[in-house]
């Protein structure tokens, strides 16, 4: 693949979160004009592209509003489009479910039809999720594993996922699915039980809590590392004809084992008691397996995810120790 893309112009949604800013700060290296569609706020959240600002082109817009993304489109002129915002944390698509659908569902169908409308040539990348598979029929999966989503979230990438097909074979858009599995970083939500471990992890370690509290340790996941999952993306966009991605490690982890090598990985051995299982964090239905076949991605997009779990825990737990010693 050339490395320079210098002219190219890319329309990321979802830039202030953890894919979003890893995601730019790819393009930009490439040579790409940036921007970002950026909801207005009173205060806007940019602390993962804060060191972005004035590469990027930030541009309103939101995916609720249809004119809004036209507008958007119509003014950045994009080659490529990376539709990476929605509601994205499982969780909460229970308590709002009707927000994760028109974010994450009709949200995507907006932006497909103004791209229709405004960029016809542009190539379309849609965030799709493991989650979509919820209670598999298989194991590993793969692009050819059926759906079966146990949550309003996975409900609602199910419905973007099969809308950006639905437009591909309709309209003959250049539109690919990433259907990646858990990829984690130092740049996650609190929100999410990965970064929630790591700095639970690295506040016992450094002495400004006795415990953590978390829902279940049984699910198991197949987790990656983020950065190395945004340049699938960019892969996904640069081949001749659109096609439907599995992005994945091939290993499953247990919740469990991600709690044991965080507190192995700062060198508390026993670990247990400084766990607290709270009925609250659980969730009406959950997803017990998910483990990922990228064999399709390796051979098509010479894509491979190198991070291995032990290191993925390391990165996410350094970083918390080192936020918390600056702010302690």
């Amino acid at each position: 693949m050339a490395s320079d893309y210098t002219g190219r112009r890319a329309l990321v949604t979802g830039i202030t979160g953890q894919d979003g800013s890893f995601l730019a700060e790819q393009l930009l290296e490439k040579g790409y004009e940036v921007f970002g569609l950026v909801r207005r706020l009173s205060t806007p959240n940019t602390q993962n592209i804060h060191h972005l600002l004035g590469r990027v082109q930030l541009v309103d817009g939101d995916l609720l509003d249809q004119a809004s993304l036209e507008n958007a489109i119509r003014q950045v002129e994009p080659d490529e489009i990376y539709n990476l915002a929605a509601q994205s944390f499982v969780g909460a698509s229970f308590s709002q479910p009707v927000v994760t659908g028109e974010v994450t569902g009709l949200g995507a169908l907006r932006l497909l039809d103004a791209m229709r409308h405004r960029a016809d040539k542009a190539r379309f990348y849609q965030a799709s999720s493991s989650e979509m598979f919820g209670k598999v029929r298989k194991s590993p999966q793969d692009e050819s594993t059926e759906f079966y989503p146990r949550s309003p979230y996975g409900v609602a990438k199910v419905y973007a996922y099969w809308a950006c097909v639905n437009y591909r074979e309709s309209y003959g858009l250049f539109i690919s699915n990433g259907i990646l599995f858990n990829h984690e970083s130092e740049r996650r939500g609190m929100e999410f039980v990965t970064r929630k471990i790591a700095h639970g992890v690295a506040s016992i370690k450094l002495g400004l809590t006795d415990h953590i509290s978390l829902g279940t340790l049984d699910p198991r996941r197949d987790w990656g590392y983020a950065p190395e999952y945004t340049d699938l993306m960019w892969r996904a966009l640069q081949i001749p004809s659109p096609e439907d991605f599995v992005g994945a490690t091939g290993e499953t982890h247990s919740v469990r084992d991600f709690v044991e090598a965080a507190f192995r990985h700062v060198g508390i051995p026993e670990w247990t008691q400084r766990v607290r299982l709270d009925p609250k964090f659980a969730r009406p239905a959950d997803v017990d397996h998910l483990c990922g076949n990228p064999q399709k991605a390796r051979e098509r997009l010479g894509w491979v995810a190198r991070t291995r779990f032990d290191q993925l825990v390391g990165i996410m737990v350094d970083a918390d120790l080192r936020r918390l010693s600056r702010t302690g």
